[in-house]
């Protein structure tokens, strides 16, 4: 996994490591392997991409129960996180809200994610959400909005955004354009706009 979403919410972090040891990372939803990959690196020194001054110190396990790619893995990775990296699994969001600096939104279904983050943008915490953004054009825009009145730093993206092949592409000269595709909504809840 590449190491630049994280170094992104660091740096929209960054004012708060001046009042912390390390900035302490909440993550929302624990039903995708990208939690415990975000926290391998913020959390283990031995891993090889280890990003010293961070640690995901808590964690909400959210979940759909109407998603099975939600609901049958969100306690196994719950559970890696507290027993592999120290991770505290809270109760709810705001708990979680309360024992950190920033936000890693990763529930791998997009519906809920404009109601997770309200709650992160109203306690000002700097956001990184994971795709999707949004199951709908419509909530998408709304978090952009929410986060723009209240001044709260955020983005989101997928991983593979800085895939080596999409680096390596860069490297050789300017991109003029590009044509993407994708395999449509994997899942039935997301519009295909934004799959």
């Amino acid at each position: 996994m590449r190491l630049m979403p994280l170094r992104i919410l660091f740096s929209l972090a960054l004012p708060l490591l001046a009042a912390a040891a390390d900035l302490r990372i909440g993550i929302i939803g624990t039903d995708t392997s990208h939690a415990g990959a975000f926290t391998s690196i913020l959390n283990d020194p031995a891993h090889p991409n280890h990003m010293k001054g961070a640690r995901v110190v808590a964690a909400y396990k959210g979940g759909s129960q109407d998603l099975k790619e939600s609901w049958d893995r969100v306690d196994k990775y719950a559970a890696e996180l507290q027993s592999k990296y120290g991770v505290e699994i809270v109760p709810d969001i705001p708990t979680l809200l309360s024992k950190v600096d920033a936000v890693l939104l990763e529930s791998v279904d997009g519906r809920p994610h404009l109601a997770q983050a309200k709650l992160v943008i109203e306690a000002g915490k700097p956001l990184f959400i994971d795709k999707p953004l949004a199951s709908t054009l419509d909530d998408a825009r709304a978090i952009a909005k929410l986060a723009a009145a209240k001044g709260v730093k955020w983005f989101s993206s997928s991983s593979l955004r800085y895939a080596d092949f999409i680096i390596d592409l860069k490297k050789k000269g300017p991109v003029k354009g590009a044509m993407v595709w994708g395999p449509g909504p994997l899942e039935a809840h997301h519009q295909l706009d934004l799959s």
